[in-house]
């Protein structure tokens, strides 16, 4: 989120405003990686141990949400899109190790 010198003057000379926004951060990163590990725990048994490049996509989606103004409205979806990507990368992968890749670059 982008904040001007003001609101950080603002900030600094109250002390429960700071907290607040503290607490209201805290909140928002806590929504964010229950997201995550939803997304974890639904996709991660499609990609057969591979939950690194599953954890790195949902990584990418975080980022990329992070740099609108409304990154707790625009994670979910992203995450989700990068969940569903990945998912389909590893079952491309798996094709072609199972020597089945005419079908597996079709798809």
């Amino acid at each position: 989120m982008k904040y001007n010198s003001r609101h950080l003057q603002s900030l600094n000379q109250d002390p429960t405003k700071f907290i607040t926004c503290l607490k209201s951060c805290d909140s928002l990163l806590n929504q964010l990686s229950g997201i995550k590990e939803s997304l974890v725990t639904q996709y991660g048994m499609v990609l057969n141990g591979q939950d690194q490049i599953l954890r790195s996509a949902l990584n990418e989606a975080e980022a990329l949400a992070w740099q609108t103004p409304y990154p707790h409205l625009f994670f979910p979806v992203l995450a989700e899109e990068k969940a569903i990507s990945a998912r389909r990368w590893a079952a491309r992968q798996e094709m072609v190790r199972q020597e089945r890749w005419p079908i597996a670059f079709a798809a």
